[in-house]
């Protein structure tokens, strides 16, 4: 059996998925990815000596607004009361760069998956647009949902 996709209709229009008959729940969503860098870039930031400023905290920033935004930029998502968001960043030395994670927590009626991805994503950008000057041959890697928990198909963990 295949399953069905929500956001196309009887008709296979795309269409904003109706979820005013599900319940109010506690929800969270975890999601990760991984700026590459050269290992003099990875100093720069974390000496806090990059041209443009404090990178991390900068990217935090981002990120947090990003995910407040997701509706705004992901075609038929749902606007969210987002009640909490995080991003965090742990430096690599091997393989050189950082890695990013994001949470985001919310009791709705659906989940906030793309609201965690949406901020991790923006944090990678805003990483490389602060440093792109030093380093434009940065990457990004693996972005992907790590854990997501409510909701009526309960948890996942990667």
């Amino acid at each position: 059996m295949t399953a069905r996709l929500s956001h196309l209709n009887d008709k296979g229009e795309a269409h904003m998925v109706d979820v005013s008959a599900k319940a109010v729940t506690s929800r969270t969503a975890r999601a990760e990815g991984f700026v590459a860098m050269a290992p003099a870039t990875l100093e720069l930031i974390l000496a806090g000596e990059a041209p443009k400023g404090d990178v991390l905290a900068t990217a935090r920033i981002a990120g947090i607004m990003a995910a407040k935004r997701t509706h705004e930029l992901i075609p038929l998502c749902h606007a969210l009361p987002i009640t909490e968001v995080t991003v965090a960043f742990e430096p690599s030395r091997e393989p050189p760069g950082l890695k990013v994670e994001a949470m985001a927590k919310v009791d709705a009626k659906t989940g906030v998956e793309m609201e965690a991805l949406v901020a991790v994503s923006v944090a990678c950008l805003t990483i490389y647009d602060m440093c792109k000057a030093v380093d434009r041959a940065m990457s990004f890697s693996d972005i992907r949902l790590k854990e997501k928990t409510g909701g009526r198909s309960g948890t996942f963990r990667r």
